[in-house]
């Protein structure tokens, strides 16, 4: 199998697909205003107590209070009070972390108000995004994520991951950790380290320690609060971090300061691989060049196709997911309904697991599949469903399926379920159900390139449309984009984009930033 991660740039926004031999299994999309909150470490204050719920609400910036446990506090959270207190009391001088006082832990059956009071001032991270009403999630015992490793503020223990089965291995590994790890600090090995050199090991710890020693400095000379003191790497380079495995042949960026961070990222944890790392300079969008729009317009909505005609209705609820399995207008097999209830099944098994990574759909789902009456057709479906979401990197379990042909699903929820919306508004009547003559749209794109050129002084710039609008420009030997050339310079380019609708156009200048060109009457 073949992996290749496609980064689109955008100016407004950053978008990343994963493609498993050029098929599409994760999609992410975020508009570059906002900032990625998971793994982000706030100094923030208690704002409420909740005696009931043995939790309280924290400031911490966001539209909505962030939700913390009393078990979410963490078992170092007297250790972490105390030290917080000590780096505040002198603005000066930073208390050094080696001298930090270990405390007893803290109880498990106490109560949120015997550690806590309304104002004060905690360390937290969140651990999970604010999801449709609800704030953000928070914990109070930090975590600074590595490739290898995960480095742990207060504590002496160091644990490997499950994965490894080799018992010599992991006494290496426990033995290596406990000689170069800082001193108060825990440390977790990931199943990647398996392995790797002392040097590997120890370049990793020295850059999760330096990133512990910044938010002390940050929280003892800012006076503030809330108040970020860490934010989580980059987006594209925090996905990379996590799905980043040998067997990628191609990472493609169309933004070199993008490119630059990534490069520089595969670089610090995979020497030999920088090289796979690559700027796209193409004329056509990114995601257009490998197939990506086309994929993600057809697998995204209510309803997904897949094989012979099969579909899967998605709904999405407050409490969960809803997939519906319908066999469609596929021809019926020659071996009966129960071998076709089967084929049908395996396929919607294949795709529900593809679209769960997909979307990232998280909390309960539950997927009613075709009924089938032998047993070892719906154990073989449970089976396939399992080996398809061995490769989910999310926290997930699986039940066979119930007398009533339901298979329940949970699936670890950190962020919103990805929605793209596929369906188009049209752009020139914005749903009035009533346009200008399409034959007079080149007429006015024409108007617009005479403005950019002889009024507003942009000579070099780009003209992106439909495809099918891009053909009838480019038509014949003495094409409409030739007669704008030899009349508006060779300035003028026109570019076919797969994500634009039938009447839509946008205009880019040398630089790639967006020209807004639309009148008034376009936008009313």
């Amino acid at each position: 199998m073949t992996s290749e991660v496609i980064i689109d740039v955008r100016q407004t926004e950053i978008s990343i697909a994963l493609l498993e031999d050029k098929r599409l299994v994760e999609y992410q999309n975020e508009p570059k205003s906002a900032s990625f909150s998971v793994g982000n470490i706030y100094i923030a204050k208690v704002k409420k107590l909740m005696p009931g719920l043995n939790a309280c609400f924290v400031d911490v910036g966001f539209e909505r209070d962030a939700f913390l446990h009393y078990l979410d506090l963490g078992s170092q959270f007297n250790s972490y009070n105390k030290y917080l207190k000590q780096v505040q009391s002198d603005r000066k001088k930073l208390f050094p972390f080696s001298k930090a006082t270990m405390l007893p832990d803290l109880k498990k059956d106490g109560s949120v108000q015997q550690a806590l009071t309304v104002g004060q001032e905690v360390l937290v991270q969140i651990v999970k995004e604010p999801i449709s009403t609800k704030g953000p999630r928070l914990t109070g015992e930090l975590s600074f994520a590595g490739r290898y490793l995960v480095l742990m503020p207060f504590g002496n223990k160091v644990s490997v991951s499950s994965k490894i089965k080799s018992g010599e291995e992991r006494a290496r590994l426990k033995q290596l950790i406990h000689s170069i790890k800082p001193q108060n600090c825990s440390v977790i090995v990931r199943t990647v380290a398996e392995g790797k050199r002392v040097a590997e090991l120890d370049s990793e710890m020295k850059i999760l320690t330096k990133r512990w020693e910044d938010v002390i400095s940050k929280v003892q000379k800012t006076q503030k609060r809330p108040q970020q003191v860490f934010e989580e790497t980059g987006r594209a380079v925090a996905l990379l971090r996590d799905l980043f495995n040998p067997s990628y042949e191609n990472i493609y960026v169309n933004d070199e300061e993008v490119f630059n961070d990534v490069k520089d990222y595969v670089t610090l944890i995979a020497p030999e691989k920088a090289n796979i790392v690559k700027l796209y300079t193409g004329k056509v969008p990114i995601f257009d060049n490998f197939n990506v729009t086309k994929q993600i317009k057809s697998s995204f909505g209510k309803t997904v196709n897949y094989k012979h005609g099969a579909y899967l209705i998605i709904e999405h609820t407050e409490a969960l997911h809803v997939v519906d399995v319908n066999s469609g207008n596929r021809s019926r097999s020659e071996n009966g309904q129960e071998a076709n209830a089967l084929d049908v099944n395996l396929g919607a098994a294949d795709e529900l697991a593809r679209q769960l990574r997909l979307r990232d759909m998280g909390g309960i789902i539950v997927v009613d599949f075709i009924d089938m009456n032998l047993a070892e057709d719906r154990q073989m479906l449970y089976e396939r469903m399992c080996k398809n979401m061995q490769k989910d990197r999310a926290r997930h379990n699986i039940l066979p399926l119930s007398k009533f042909g339901l298979m329940q699903i949970t699936r670890q929820r950190v962020r919103p379920a990805m929605d793209v919306n596929v369906e188009e508004t049209c752009p020139t009547c914005n749903g009035t159900g009533k346009i200008k003559s399409s034959l007079l749209f080149t007429d006015q794109l024409e108007r617009k390139i005479d403005t950019l050129v002889n009024k507003i002084g942009i000579k070099k710039f780009t003209l992106h449309v439909h495809p099918y609008v891009a053909a009838y420009i480019n038509q014949g030997m003495m094409s409409l984009k030739m007669k704008w050339q030899l009349k508006y310079g060779f300035g003028v380019k026109v570019i076919a984009s797969q994500k634009l609708a039938f009447l839509q156009y946008e205009f880019y200048d040398a630089q790639k930033q967006f020209i807004d060109m639309k009148e008034e009457n376009e936008t009313s």
